[in-house]
């Protein structure tokens, strides 16, 4: 041990005391290869303590006093300042050595609490939103739809309706949709174009009817929804902007908060969500049957930044069945009155 080298011609005098019915005697006190060793006048060996189980008395004060175990029925009174600082360094040293099992226990502590914690900020929001997406069913999903039209309709009027338009829009929900368990909504204010909420509604601005000669553009819209819903589902779009408490709420209760449908309602009134890709797009006009040109047109009446919605048009030459009848068409036209 370096320490010990160190200090291996250090002696001192101290004063020992065998027992605690004993008188202190003056001893000589030197270092051995892992021990004190105190010896009479006569350097006749007294006693050896091992140094690794040497502990000091009164930490601080002098003479410092020292004892070879806890019982402390033995104890080493030195005064010499070198010897004490010689025994301390020693002392010091073997401590650094000595296995520190609360210490390691501390560090595991602090290391799964930083891995907890990172499991909680990045790990656990998206897991909880991703299994509540999957466990919530179609009619809870219309329920909050609802709710949300509720709320929308309160930011921007109520959607429009006519006896002769409802009837026309619902031949092109199911000509686009195949099926009346989902919705299509014209608001007359409100949302910039289009939008889906959970449930199967579709919301489309009353400007795609209005000014555009034929239902391709409306419809094209409707397939733009669909397309972003194969990528994203609605119920996980409102959950990621409500975040992971809304989540937690909606697993545990089956509810989502007035206040969190009434924020997510404001949102949608500006939102723009990402295009999705063309070649999905175009997938999805290929599948409900009708041109993507107009839709194309619609977006951008140069057709520069749409361009491949027109070359690659799947019914670009070719005819197809028509989405609305023209009667039907003046009549959807018209379903927000004058």
């Amino acid at each position: 041990m370096t320490a010990l080298k160190e200090f291996e011609k250090l002696e001192a005098t101290g004063l020992w005391r065998e027992t605690l019915a004993t008188q202190r005697r003056e001893v000589y006190v030197s270092f051995g290869d892992t021990s004190l060793i105190i010896k009479n006048k006569a350097d006749d060996p007294l006693s050896h303590w091992s140094l690794p189980a040497v502990h000091r008395i009164n930490p601080g004060k002098m003479p410092a006093l020292y004892a070879p175990n806890s019982d402390a029925s033995e104890t080493l009174e030195i005064e010499d300042s070198t010897m004490v600082g010689a025994i301390e360094k020693v002392r010091a040293a073997i401590e650094r050595r000595r296995p520190h099992p609360g210490r390691l226990r501390l560090a595991t502590f602090l290391a799964l609490t930083v891995v907890v914690l990172a499991l909680g900020i990045f790990w656990l929001p998206g897991a909880l939103e991703k299994h509540t997406v999957e466990v919530v069913p179609f009619e809870k999903r219309v329920q909050i739809g609802r709710a949300l039209l509720s709320n929308i309709s309160q930011l921007s009027g109520r959607s429009c309706s006519t006896t002769a338009g409802n009837i026309a829009r619902k031949k092109l929900g199911l000509r686009l949709l195949g099926d009346d368990q989902r919705q299509l909504v014209i608001l007359s204010d409100g949302i910039t174009k289009s939008a889906l909420l959970p449930g199967g509604i579709f919301l489309l601005n009353k400007s795609l009817v209005e000014d555009f000669e034929s239902p391709e553009v409306a419809a094209g819209y409707v397939e733009l929804e669909l397309a972003r819903r194969t990528q994203v589902d609605p119920l996980a779009r409102m959950l990621t902007y409500l975040g992971g408490l809304s989540s937690f709420r909606l697993l545990t209760t089956g509810e989502v908060s007035h206040d969190d449908l009434r924020d997510y309602a404001q949102y949608l009134l500006t939102a723009e969500p990402a295009m999705p890709p063309t070649a999905l797009l175009l997938a999805q006009f290929e599948k409900a049957g009708f041109s993507s040109a107009p839709f194309a047109y619609a977006m951008d009446i140069s057709g520069e930044t749409t361009l491949p919605l027109i070359e690659a048009d799947p019914f670009r030459n070719q005819p197809y069945q028509p989405l609305l009848s023209d009667a039907d068409w003046i009549n959807l036209q018209g379903i927000c009155g004058s």
